[in-house]
């Protein structure tokens, strides 16, 4: 058969066997191929023995294990004068401070305003400051890390997708406007506080309502009513189908830790020329997080939680980083837990040496107003 020159020619679609050189298994240790049609994925080199998971959930245990002890001592000191000195008699657990953030927030003002340590629920204040720092240092590590609540719910929602197979996302015009409503309940409180004076403060802090808010939130849960148990047990429901639902929605706690997080120099960080785009990370992402599109996440909802690094496949593709851009160092797991315990015990354990962790009060005034604590209305 003769082609002439200036005939039409076919086309021909030919797929070329790929060139194997005799060291390509030396050569290529480490790297992966894309199984279909024998196009090579990116080369990479596989990330191994990542612990940060392990590390993180350790971390949870220790602070939520400590959050259990203080509750039960808590409880059978308030029984004490309860029972008029008929119970066991322990010390009041000043970490119960910690769920009081609106008295911790009056007291921060009052200290900021007058630098003064109040006398009236300062480990709160301490607390938060603690608080205040590790979200600055490692963005919202607090709510991952270390708050119970943030712990529970995430039992709540990786329980509910063992049981089920899987969680829900709100579709996004409800998701928006709902995570603004930590924001907006927030703010309310921050605008309370902002408004009183330093003098109205400290009123309020030593009036019977005040002096008791601790033993009024431990009432909450004792004596919980046909209405609140049914929304704590809605959140409960919603939590199991939906990750970390009140996290996200609802807790101004979280909302103050992001906003603090904004200014954080620690971020997590990609690179593009390690990543394989594999969209893992993102799939991980316990808030949805468009990880694996964006260099580095800049979101207020990021906990650093990690779960998006232990879940990248590639090394030196994805890591928690802190510093500026070009000079950023990563992260480890131990280093950042290390870091937490720190933080929070040194900020606790100068309040104790320096004798301001206690509110120090009368027996003869907690054994008139605690048992009668349900008789405070807010002033």
């Amino acid at each position: 058969m003769v082609i002439r020159p200036d005939a039409p020619q076919p086309l021909l679609f030919l797929r070329s066997a790929p060139l194997v050189s005799p060291t390509a298994g030396s050569q290529c240790a480490g790297r992966e191929l894309r199984p279909s049609g024998g196009v090579p994925r990116k080369p990479f080199t596989r990330r191994r023995g990542d612990r940060s998971q392990r590390v993180r959930q350790l971390t949870q245990l220790v602070f939520g294990g400590i959050s259990v002890l203080v509750g039960i001592q808590f409880y059978l000191w308030v029984r004490f004068y309860e029972t008029g000195g008929a119970s066991l008699r322990v010390s009041r657990p000043a970490g119960v401070e910690a769920w009081l953030p609106i008295a911790a927030l009056m007291t921060l003002k009052d200290f900021v305003l007058t630098g003064f340590v109040p006398e009236v629920h300062p480990a709160g204040m301490f607390m938060l400051m603690a608080f205040l720092a590790i979200s600055w240092m490692y963005r919202k590590a607090f709510c991952s890390w270390i708050c119970p609540v943030g712990t529970l719910s995430e039992w709540l929602w990786t329980g509910g997708k063992a049981t089920f197979g899987r969680t829900f996302a709100l579709p996004r015009w409800a998701d928006v406007p709902l995570r603004s409503l930590k924001y907006v309940l927030f703010g309310l409180f921050l605008y309370v506080v902002l408004t009183m004076p330093v003098d109205e403060i400290r009123e309020f802090l030593s009036s019977p309502y005040g002096l008791v808010a601790d033993v009024k939130m431990l009432d909450f849960f004792r004596r919980m009513g046909r209405t609140s148990g049914i929304v704590v047990a809605l959140l409960v429901i919603l939590s199991v189908f939906v990750k970390n639902f009140w996290c996200r929605y609802l807790c101004p706690y979280g909302a103050m830790t992001g906003l603090v997080a904004l200014v954080s120099p620690t971020r997590i960080r990609r690179n593009p020329d390690a990543c394989i785009d594999c969209a893992k990370c993102a799939a991980a992402c316990p808030a949805g997080l468009p990880v694996d599109t964006v260099l580095s996440i800049r979101s207020a909802e990021c906990t650093a939680c990690l779960s998006c690094v232990s879940s990248c496949p590639a090394v030196g593709a994805l890591d928690l980083k802190t510093g500026l851009r070009r000079a950023s160092v990563p992260v480890e797991p131990w280093a950042l837990a290390a870091a937490i315990a720190v933080i929070f015990v040194g900020l606790v354990g100068y309040a104790r040496l320096a004798g301001y962790w206690h509110t120090d009060l009368p027996d003869a005034l907690l054994f008139d107003l605690i048992p009668r604590a349900a008789e405070f209305a807010h002033p």
